[in-house]
This record gives structure tokens, sequence and C-alpha cells, in this order.
């Protein structure tokens, strides 16, 4: 174990976001891991042994310092563990780069993950996240994963059905938040190319690709293009992707406010419910009347001009920085449509 104190964790989060942890290491096996949280708990780290696991620090944002340990997950590896007549079980270490995970079974042949492509994070997260994009969920393709009790220091099997998925959500986030190191995560993937390109601008972006029978590679390539458009890339400008949910709402809440604003966008999910796009609604509000979030900027804190659900740091803006401009981007579309957004960033 290689404790270092009063570490910056600029480098470890994605928003860029210059807090500090009082304790820092990293693990790349189950011993370091084990004989990390011994440390934590015999030291009675900020009087609780409180530890914080990271991995690529994608779906965080630091209000403030950390007083516990921080725990760098760099368990590593990627295997095809089993397989049957149609489908390969690909076990990969929670500490994985996603989108090298993506582009390895991509060059391998197997499918189901392409149109994750370009998600920012490691592998542990993912189902903690339950990611999605372009129509295809971690739900979609979970097989199991390993996890490590923190407290009981024993290593535990969770199948689809023990992790509770539910939209951005899994047990990891709610009943389980903080009691479990993730280790690994196993994917079924079919051995046959079945391609999803009807999701959003897939089959748009593939003509103007030129491509007139889609593979893998070229939808994965779709999806990295449209991304890169209107994502903004975390190496230049501190951004965590998404920072807000979709908002479900009943049917009659829908109808309700068609009525009211005929430009809404929503779609019916398999419960019956509506689902909001969050972006079009921050985009309809803004800090004054007539103005809108998108593009906004205040100090090193801005909402991104080419997507409004992204929040970004400039350059120095604080992690209350960019937590007050979210507030205030929740309580406008409250205020205008009656619709209470959520984050999907874990706020520490």
């Amino acid at each position: 174990m290689r404790l270092q104190e009063n570490i910056s964790l600029k480098l470890y989060n994605t928003f860029g976001i210059d807090a500090r942890a009082k304790y820092f290491t990293a693990f790349n096996s189950l011993n370091e891991l084990a004989e990390s949280l011994e440390w934590s708990q015999q030291a009675g780290v900020n009087g609780k042994g409180e530890t914080l696991v990271l991995g690529g620090g994608s779906n965080i944002l630091f209000t403030k310092n950390y007083e516990g340990l921080i725990l760098k997950n760099q368990l590593s590896g990627i295997n095809k563990i089993a397989e049957d007549e149609n489908h390969v079980y690909v076990q990969a270490g929670a500490g994985e780069n996603w989108h090298q995970l993506v582009l390895y079974c991509i060059n391998h042949g197997w499918s189901g993950i392409e149109n994750l492509s370009l998600i920012y994070g490691s592998v542990g997260a993912s189902p903690i996240q339950n990611i999605g994009a372009y129509g295809v969920e971690i739900k979609d393709v979970f097989h199991s994963l390993e996890a490590f009790h923190k407290q009981e220091k024993k290593t535990i099997i969770f199948n689809a059905a023990d992790c509770e998925f539910a939209y951005r959500e899994s047990i990891f986030k709610t009943k389980y938040k903080n009691e479990f190191v993730i280790t690994n995560v196993t994917f079924r993937l079919s051995k046959k190319s079945i391609l999803n390109t009807t999701y959003g601008a897939i089959e748009q972006e593939l003509q103007a690709m030129n491509v007139k029978e889609p593979d893998l590679q070229s939808v994965s390539q779709a999806v990295i293009n449209i991304r890169s458009r209107k994502l903004p890339d975390p190496k230049v400008t501190g951004n965590a992707g998404s920072f807000f949910k979709n908002p479900e709402i009943s049917n009659s809440k829908f109808d309700e406010l068609k009525q009211m604003f005929p430009g809404i966008i929503g779609y019916e999910i398999p419960n019956g419910n509506i689902k909001l796009a969050a972006g079009w609604l921050i985009e309809q509000c803004g800090p004054e009347n007539g103005t809108s979030w998108k593009g906004y900027r205040k100090g090193d804190a801005g909402c991104h001009l080419k997507q409004a659900l992204v929040l970004i740091n400039y350059a120095n803006a604080t992690g209350k920085d960019i937590y007050a401009l979210s507030q205030s981007i929740i309580d406008s579309v409250n205020k205008k449509f009656a619709v209470l957004l959520t984050t999907e960033v874990n706020i520490i």
C-alpha cells in the first residue's frame, strides 16, 4: 500500500475540480484493496474510516475536499471466460477504461456495446450507473459482477436481478451505496452482429459516412462522430457528460404540459409513463426571462453551447460553482414546467 496525503484530485475527475484528498492510494489487486480498507478502518480516517472509490472520475462532482481515503481502482484485464453457440461472456477488471473495452470487443467481433462507444469512465462504474446511450443500456448486456464488501471483507457475486437496474440506477446507488467495491464485470455479448441503428441520428450519420452496409466498426464510429460533435472532450473542457437525468412523468401530466408547451419533447416508456427530454426543458429556461441556460456562463462555470444537459468547467470553476449553477437550472425548470430534474452525477 502506497499511501499519499493531501493529494489534489484535479487529474482524477473529468470536471477538473481541484479538490484535495486527505489520503489517497491506488489498488491493483484484491489484496491491496483489502489492505487499504483495513488501514482506513484501523486508522479511523475522518473518525469513521470513510473511503471513496474512484474509477475514471467521470460521474462525480467534488464540492469540497475529501477528508477520508480515496481508493483509485486500477484492477485490469479483459478475458473471454465462457461461450455458447450464440454468445461470449467477457469479463473485465473494474479499473479498465470503458471505451477501450468497447473497442476491444468490436475488434473481436462481439456485438452489444458498440452503441456505448466514447462514454468516459471505467468498467466498474458502468453497472452502478446503468450507463446507456443510443437505445442500449448496460442491463441489456450484463451477466454478473463481483464486488468486495468493505466491512465484511468478502467477495459477493451479483446477477442482473440482484443489481435492480433502472434508468441510470442500480442497487449500488441506493441500498448498497458505498458498501461495495466492484472488482470485475462480466458481459454477455453476441457472436453475431445485431445492430441497433434506429435510435437518435445513427442512421443519418451512417448515410453521411457513405456506409451502405453497417457493421460494428461503422456503428461505433457513427456514435463517436455524433458524441464528439455534441459533447465537449473532458481533456479539453472539464465536464461529466450529461449532468441531469431525463425526468419521468405521467401521461396526464404530459398532456397538460403539451397544451401549454406544444413543442415539448417526450416519449412513452414501458411502464406507461412519459420520459421528457431534460435538455429541451433546460433550453426553454434561463437565468432571466428571454434568455436560455444553453451557452450560459458565469465565471468559469457554464452550460454547454451545443448540449444543455452538460455543465462545464471552463478552467478554474470550483465544485460549488458548478453545483450552484445546477441548482439554479433545477429551480428554473421546476418553476416553469413543475418538473423536478435530478442529477446523474454523484455530488460529494
